[in-house]
């Protein structure tokens, strides 16, 4: 990496060198240019970017380097184009079209094939697409153009790369997964009872959640959940999600990902949505913030780490979709990467043109990537970052969530005994416990579905303003943590 770099550091310094001398570099630099980074290097470079200057954007690196990427990422690339940054959304992009086919053009005559042979999507609702492109020549051209917003490796799997080459990745699995099937014996000690036969958990209590039901309990507001997908075999979350007091609501299943359907294939989706929107059951399991709100569940990827294409895309359409969908005024994704995707932000722009109040989780992991601070898309303005702190606390994060600049607000999710927070499991009739910046994202869309519902005509921006006046550090914001901890009785009185 270093002598491809110095012989590219020597090819712009000769710029008053004579032809011949030039040429002779050019030969060099085209030469050092045919291979490829491999993937060590590439994701050195990330890791360095993003301990130095605490981000990583591709489009901040050379051309060699976005094209190694892709080549070592299945040569599949991700375009986004536009006449400005903010020019994604297609209905609103008079030159949308004209502007593809220059695009294409431009791959056309550098890649040497027919658009038949090298598109692989073009977005009905975004200016992006995704291509297939063998040579850097062609990378090089694209990045010159004056309506290109981003080029990106569409499929260059850094947390794969990783475990191959990082000894603290290998042993930590390279990164969290966030999937499991357990279910576990809830503690006593861990929820209180409550009609007709439901568990409230713990950290419900802390945040007033059970007063806040005298006022509200969800109902008429429809939120969206973009995850895992939700279990066929909880029905709580199925054909019974208006069992006991809850009752008037629907919950819609979608799936997104792999043409392979919406039912949950990790765990972690189903347990997002318990703590969002369970049932106030008959059941004596554990009940959700929102008890009377309806969903609309997403499956989207196959665990938390967003890193294939397929994952990426499918993210990308269900944000779309829910932006497209007028009953949808809350959306939840407790899922991410430790850097930016130009199509996933695309999607999330798009969800918020839409006046979407948006909810992301600033980030849960191992040592492996404790470095990272708060993680995309939690990290954009256009979304709400919500981390995961100890019980009784509201700047003391969960011993595996991540904190920072970014965070929007924080939720009580562990206990002093390492107990976190009591969910319905994947199984029928069974309970389970789940943890991180994941459930305390997913139990503030909750909490945002109670103001909503209280105040119905209200804005996205008024719904966010009351509850900023009624956490813990209002009107100021806290360095690592927000506005804090959330009491939510204040927020729907």
């Amino acid at each position: 990496m270093k002598k491809t770099v110095f012989l590219l550091a020597i090819f712009f310094a000769l710029n008053s060198c004579s032809r011949e001398e030039l040429q002779n570099e050019n030969v060099k630099t085209e030469m050092a240019q045919k291979d490829p980074l491999t993937a060590k290097q590439i994701n050195e470079r990330i890791n360095q970017a993003i301990k130095t200057d605490g981000t990583f954007n591709w489009k901040n690196e050379s051309d060699h380097f976005v094209w190694s990427a892709i080549f070592r990422g299945n040569k599949m690339v991700s375009i986004g184009f536009g006449a400005s940054k903010d020019d994604f959304d297609r209905s609103k992009s008079p030159n949308s079209s004209d502007m593809e086919k220059e695009v294409l053009s431009v791959i056309k005559k550098y890649e040497g094939k027919d658009e038949r042979n090298f598109l692989l999507l073009s977005d009905q609702y975004l200016n992006q697409m995704d291509v297939v492109i063998e040579n850097e020549e062609t990378i090089t051209a694209l990045r010159q153009m004056k309506n290109i917003r981003y080029v990106e490796p569409a499929d260059y799997h850094y947390f794969e790369f990783e475990a191959q080459y990082n000894a603290a990745a290998k042993s930590s699995g390279s990164g969290s997964s966030g999937c499991g099937f357990s279910s576990s014996t809830l503690s006593t000690a861990d929820y209180t009872s409550t009609t007709p036969s439901a568990k409230i958990p713990w950290a419900f209590t802390k945040h007033s959640i059970p007063d806040a039901w005298n006022y509200s309990t969800g109902a008429g507001v429809t939120i969206g959940l973009i995850d895992t997908g939700v279990s066929p075999e909880q029905t709580l979350l199925g054909g019974s999600f208006n069992n006991g007091a809850s009752s008037g609501r629907t919950i819609s299943k979608l799936g997104v990902y792999n043409s392979d359907g919406s039912g949950d294939q990790c765990g972690h989706g189903t347990k997002m949505a318990s703590v969002m929107a369970a049932p106030r059951n008959n059941a004596g399991l554990p009940v959700g913030v929102a008890y009377n709100a309806n969903l609309i569940a997403y499956r989207a990827a196959e665990n938390v780490v967003l890193e294939t294409s397929s994952e990426q895309t499918a993210v990308k359409t269900a944000f779309t979709e829910l932006g497209n969908n007028t009953n949808v005024k809350i959306i939840s994704m407790s899922m991410g990467h430790i850097f930016s995707v130009g199509k996933i932000e695309d999607g999330v722009k798009y969800a918020y043109s839409k006046g979407k109040l948006i909810f992301c989780a600033g980030g849960t992991s191992t040592s492996f990537t404790n470095f990272v601070g708060v993680i995309f898309p939690a990290s954009m303005s256009e979304t709400q970052a919500i981390t995961g702190v100890k019980e009784n606390t509201s700047n003391q994060k969960c011993d595996i969530c991540h904190s920072g600049s970014q965070i929007d607000f924080t939720f009580q999710m562990e206990r002093s005994s390492g107990n976190t927070v009591p969910v319905l499991s994947y199984y029928n009739g069974q309970a389970d416990y789940v943890g991180g910046s994941s459930v305390a994202t997913a139990a503030t869309a909750g909490i945002a579905a109670l103001v909503w519902a209280k105040n119905p005509s209200w804005t996205r921006d008024q719904v966010l303003n009351k509850m900023r006046q009624a956490a813990t550090y209002y009107p100021n914001v806290n360095s690592s943590y927000g506005y804090g901890n959330i009491n939510v009785l204040k927020a729907v009185q």
